[in-house]
């Protein structure tokens, strides 16, 4: 499943639709990154010119113009070089950007400086993300200043510059049926590959051969990379929100939170599971996971159109501070709780994010000071979850140590939702089923 050459097309006219007339859009792509001495990072494209392009090259830079009769995307690459492909791989070039990207018209990238100041001649305005790309930043001034200096000669330099940030966030927030299906499909390798580490799992091994059968499944899958840094906590690991060292051992009696998700075709996947290391849960851990199951049920049963962002944070905040309440962690009645702040100290996180291209995707939660209205084509995180720090003294030993956070993906629907990762179990007599099972 990929995205079509022509949806691209049709996501730059949308963006160019939304831009004021006599406007130029400056999107560049990602580029290398040094990881030591001659060693760069795996390249990974910056999901804003990937949603308009489909171009997996670093050092390139887009430029729409609505309404230039010579062609309104322009796009600036680096030339194809028979040297440097032998030792890093095959260059589109720019004669293939315009036959295979549906782009109207290809520079070389070391051309830029002298070709891209001629196209901002006569322009009112510049759409730009700055602060993103210091050295762009920097090259972006650099052109007005060229222009600007010839003034005398006739020359008329954009004179506003609009954040382009706003703009694509909106577009990207709103999935189509083809983006769904990716995401679909990334739920689901993502969630068998949960399946494989509970399967595998048992006392006496490590975090990170956990990480690595699931890294396995997901690369046998085509996902050669993660959505993010996978998170294998055993124990008390699994109270530290982002913990990623993955070096400790599993002990038998100790619950496990991992939490990973797939990137396919640069769409993410996240999943969170809890599970026991020796396959069943102790009175405690089932407890406190019951109660965190509630917590994202409810969750996922508000997620609907018209439901604000915010309400399906609160519905986990009532039923997680109610259970710690009725199972003594807290102490206080549930709105005195809820007004001081009381159940921050099992619950620290927000009950969800955005999820698209980047795991924490783009898209802003209020609008106009007002909390969101989920729509039909959002796709969100439910994640709730209570950690009981091991120096809490104010709660029993028993509970002391555990950590569990249950998330899965939501897609929006015109009848409610669809949890895009529904096939990793999440209901205890099931975990323990698949464990003892395998």
């Amino acid at each position: 499943m990929k995205i079509s050459l022509d949806q691209f097309a049709t996501r730059r006219q949308k963006l160019m639709d939304s831009m004021l007339p006599g406007s130029i859009a400056i999107i560049p792509a990602a580029q290398m990154k040094q990881r030591n001495s001659d060693v760069e990072y795996p390249f990974r494209q910056d999901s804003h010119f990937y949603y308009l392009t489909g171009f997996n090259e670093p050092d390139a830079v887009l430029l729409l113009i609505p309404g230039r009769a010579a062609g309104e995307s322009v796009m600036f690459c680096r030339n194809r070089d028979k040297l440097m492909e032998i030792w890093n791989g095959y260059r589109a070039g720019p004669e293939g950007v315009v036959a295979d990207y549906h782009i109207a018209e290809g520079h070389p990238i070391d051309e830029i400086d002298t070709i891209l100041p001629t196209l901002l001649d006569g322009l009112a305005r510049i759409y730009y993300s700055i602060g993103r790309d210091e050295d762009l930043d920097q090259q972006v001034r650099h052109w007005l200043n060229l222009i600007r200096g010839q003034v005398r000669q006739g020359a008329v330099a954009p004179s506003e510059l609009v954040m382009l940030d706003q703009l694509l966030n909106e577009m990207r927030l709103i999935k189509t049926d083809a983006e769904q299906a990716l995401m679909r499909e990334a739920g689901e390798i993502s969630a068998q590959g949960h399946i494989r580490a509970m399967q595998v799992c048992k006392p006496g091994m490590m975090e990170y051969q956990l990480e690595a059968e699931i890294l396995y499944h997901f690369t046998l899958k085509g996902c050669r990379q993660p959505a993010y840094s996978t998170i294998v906590g055993g124990g008390a690991n699994g109270c530290v929100l982002h913990y990623i060292e993955n070096d400790q051992p599993l002990q038998d009696g100790d619950l496990v939170l991992i939490d990973a998700g797939c990137e396919l075709d640069h769409y993410a996947g996240d999943i969170t599971r809890t599970f026991p290391v020796n396959g069943r849960f102790s009175a405690e851990q089932k407890a406190l996971y019951q109660l965190v199951l509630d917590a994202q049920k409810a969750c996922i049963n508000l997620a609907k159109p018209g439901v604000l962002w915010d309400e399906v944070h609160q519905a986990s905040v009532n039923v997680l501070t109610q259970g710690l309440i009725d199972l003594g962690l807290l102490t206080g009645s549930l709105e005195d709780e809820i007004e001081s702040g009381g159940y921050r100290d099992f619950y620290m996180h927000r009950a969800g994010h955005w999820l698209g291209m980047d795991v924490h995707d783009v898209g802003d939660y209020k609008v106009e000071g007002e909390w969101r209205p989920l729509q039909p084509g959002m796709v969100m995180t439910v994640e709730p979850g209570i950690y009981v720090a091991v120096d809490n003294e104010n709660v029993e030993a028993r509970w002391r140590g555990i950590g569990i956070r249950i998330e899965d993906d939501v897609l929006i629907t015109d009848q409610g939702c669809e949890i895009l990762t529904a096939a990793v179990p999440k209901e205890i007599d099931e975990i323990e089923a698949l464990m003892a099972s395998a």
